[in-house]
């Protein structure tokens, strides 16, 4: 597997893997044993980079990474989240946001003993709190690196404005936000201002959470738990009309000899070179389908083909539901 580098120092593997979709997200958690043993069979497939959070569970989905990596701890990086206002000893959730200092303290303890680890590798404000300035994030994520017990500082789905005022405190080492062939918004400001920056970049729904593998259309049916279900990109409508974009994908891929989510992938990949995309799965063939991406060589003419041809195809439906949209930062 290649490396990458986000930010100044923190290498990782050109792919990591989402973990959420294990506990949380896409409908019932997945059997523990068997999610222990695929995320073994990531690593030893190069994948050396994990990403979880307390709020995927909540709390399940640490306590099953913490498991799986123990015995390979030293030869693995993790990133976990905080920002909810999550009560730490029950798990309940009231929806809204907590990045007051002290409860990313308190956070950042309960994910050790969950994580099983002394340290966190990469510790991100799962999202932008309104009621804290960003100031005194940062500096309770400065001294959580000055004890030991952080690496680096990250930040999801913030605005450029934030991650500035932020890394002027800390260094912000990376920035999770949605980013695919599915959603290119990233490309107005934010990835302009991340290069400006030297911050890396953690694609997450690097497959359109699903709907540029191909294997989605408008007669699909979700479990009832799944998150998809309110998502406006993915009413049956959304989907019927967004196929076309699947059919550009799936187009390319029959030219490369890949898969569409290879291709979706690959695309990510060729983007940038501190792009660190992190497809999640529950199921072993797809984890090596998706890696296999690697592997794709896309030229500056398919990309250039891949860009024309996008450009002039009109996506249908948000890509969150609206109260969602107003928790990204400015």
């Amino acid at each position: 597997m290649q490396k990458r580098t986000l930010g100044q120092n923190l290498e990782v593997s050109a792919l990591g893997l989402g973990c959420m979709g294990m506990s949380s997200a896409y409908g019932p958690a997945a059997d523990k044993g068997e999610m222990i043993e695929l995320i073994h069979a990531a690593y030893d497939l190069g994948v050396s980079h994990f990403d979880t959070a307390e709020a995927y569970g909540p709390f399940a989905n640490e306590a099953l990474v913490g498991e799986a990596l123990q015995p390979i701890r030293d030869k693995v990086t993790i990133a976990t989240k905080f920002g909810f206002d999550i009560d730490l000893e029950t798990g309940k959730r009231t929806g809204g946001t907590n990045s007051q200092p002290e409860h990313v303290n308190a956070v950042a303890d309960a994910s050790l003993k969950r994580l099983r680890t002394d340290h966190i590798d990469l510790f991100y404000q799962h999202r932008v709190d309104p009621d804290v300035p960003i100031e005194d994030v940062a500096g309770a994520v400065k001294e959580l690196i000055a004890q030991g017990k952080v690496k680096h500082f990250g930040m999801s789905e913030a605005g450029i404005q934030t991650i500035r005022r932020a890394h002027a405190i800390q260094p912000v080492t990376a920035v999770q936000s949605e980013y695919s062939l599915f959603w290119r918004g990233p490309e107005g400001e934010l990835l302009p201002t991340l290069e400006e920056l030297g911050i890396g970049f953690v694609p997450f729904s690097p497959l359109g959470a699903g709907f540029l593998t191909g294997k989605i259309d408008e007669n699909t049916k979700f479990d009832p738990t799944d998150f998809r279900n309110i998502v406006p990109r993915f009413s049956p409508e959304a989907r019927k009309g967004n196929m076309v974009l699947v059919d550009l994908v799936k187009a390319v891929a029959e030219r490369k000899g890949a898969t569409p989510a290879q291709v979706a992938l690959a695309w990510l990949l060729a983007q940038k070179p501190w792009i660190m995309p992190i497809p999640g799965t529950t199921k072993l063939h797809r984890l090596e389908e998706n890696l296999g991406a690697v592997n794709v060589d896309l030229t500056e003419n398919d990309l250039k083909q891949i860009d024309e041809a996008s450009s002039k195809l009109k996506l249908e439906g948000a890509r969150l539901p609206e109260a969602m949209l107003k928790m990204t930062g400015r």
